[in-house]
């Protein structure tokens, strides 16, 4: 009997990751279509299946993403009815951008940009002014944020030009720096109970002739992080948001559309070494490694001066076959953070970039403790983290 020859890993073509829908269906489209529809000077309707309406609100529900609404229709059956309206009636999903994470999400709709523009490309980023590793969610260390994110964001341009234009979120949220480079502009409400969110986005939305409503829940992200997506109190929050919905979309004033959005979906690993490599216990991937960014499923690399050749090759030898694992500018080239990448934002992305295609992520158990101990994970280019939905109610 012939022996069975033994071959080397072939390392996944990058070829083969899914690329955001940039320009026609992606996150960062929805806003500018929205403001195009209300005759905002500056912008074109990007999601072409849109009808303008004088009225819109958008709720995001963070990390409920396309496939977990599809695959829940006893906890959520008002989110699940409404999946043919998706994208205009298509019922089709949007795509969240890379990496699919939340900070990078919230700008690119608050500014109606691509992350390689906006300059959030990831959970954590290498700031190339200082060296430093950016926490781009919490805003840690301290960054001028004006410098970080320069642009208008699209809830101002509307401000600007006589739309009725509200957030309305959780209190804390207000002067968060994420806020102020992503979802500023007009007036912020802060209030606590979801209830009374989806209350005050309803008057928001009747209190002008043309009106942009923003509304945000954050909750089933929380859950599915700490207890996966398979767990009670993820199914539970799904539950309670799901009447959230209802409860909005019976209160839409005439002349409305109402969207329901995601910044993301995701994904559960499970708790053992296959599924669960320790950057930090592993000498091959950190050997020439300074600084690991990103997160477990959206890894940015920067390689000590002189090592990026050998980085790259190292993390593609050793994941290749469950990661896509590109340089820098073959993310770029590859379009992963959008068409371009402004000059600012070069430097930001990892030298290596490695999203992850299998059930898999890269923990880092002593410097990201909290982060390592998650259950549910995103971050990635897979549909189970990048399809969101765009669910639709008129009036």
């Amino acid at each position: 009997m012939a022996q069975p020859v033994w071959q080397d890993p072939v390392p996944l073509s990058l070829d083969t990751a899914p690329v955001p829908e940039y320009g026609s269906g992606s996150l960062a489209d929805l806003l500018p279509t929205l403001v195009a529809g209300q005759e905002v000077p500056g912008f074109t309707a990007a999601i072409p299946e849109l009808t303008p309406a004088d009225r819109n609100c958008v709720f995001l529900i963070d990390g409920l993403g396309w496939e977990q609404i599809k695959a829940h229709p006893d906890e959520a059956p008002f989110l699940h009815s409404l999946l043919p309206t998706s994208r205009g009636g298509t019922g089709r999903p949007l795509t969240a951008g890379f990496p699919s994470t939340t900070a990078t999400s919230l700008a690119s709709v608050g500014t109606g940009l691509p992350p390689g523009e906006h300059g959030l490309p990831g959970y954590t980023a290498r700031n190339p002014e200082t060296g430093e590793l950016m926490n781009q969610l919490r805003w840690k260390p301290w960054t001028a944020p004006k410098v970080w994110q320069p642009y208008p964001t699209v809830f101002q341009l509307a401000d600007a030009a006589g739309v009725h234009t509200a957030q309305v979120s959780a209190p804390t949220f207000e002067q968060t720096p994420l806020t102020k480079v992503a979802l500023s502009g007009g007036s912020f409400l802060g209030r606590l109970s979801g209830e009374d969110r989806m209350d005050v986005a309803a008057q928001r939305l009747a209190a002008g002739d043309r009106s942009l409503v923003y509304t945000y829940y954050s909750e089933v992200d929380g859950k599915g992080h700490r207890f996966g997506t398979d767990s009670d109190a993820w199914r539970g929050q799904l539950m309670y948001v799901d009447g959230l919905a209802r409860r909005l979309a019976e209160q839409l004033p005439p002349r409305s559309a109402l969207y329901f959005t995601a910044d993301h979906g995701m994904i559960d690993i499970p708790f053992d070494e296959q599924s669960r490599i320790d950057f930090d216990e592993d000498w091959e991937l950190s050997a020439g490694v300074a600084l690991l960014g990103g997160e477990g499923r959206a890894r940015h690399v920067y390689a000590v001066p002189g090592a990026r050749a050998d980085v790259l090759a190292v993390w593609r030898e050793v994941l290749g076959e469950q990661f896509w694992v590109a340089s820098r500018d073959e993310a770029i080239a590859a379009g992963w953070f959008g068409p371009t990448v402004d000059e600012r934002v070069y430097g930001r992305i990892g030298d290596v970039v490695a999203a992850a295609h299998d059930d898999v992520i890269i923990t880092a158990s002593v410097n990201e403790p909290h982060e390592s101990a998650m259950a549910g994970v995103h971050g990635s280019l897979t549909p189970v983290e990048q399809l969101v939905p765009l669910l639709e109610v008129r009036s």
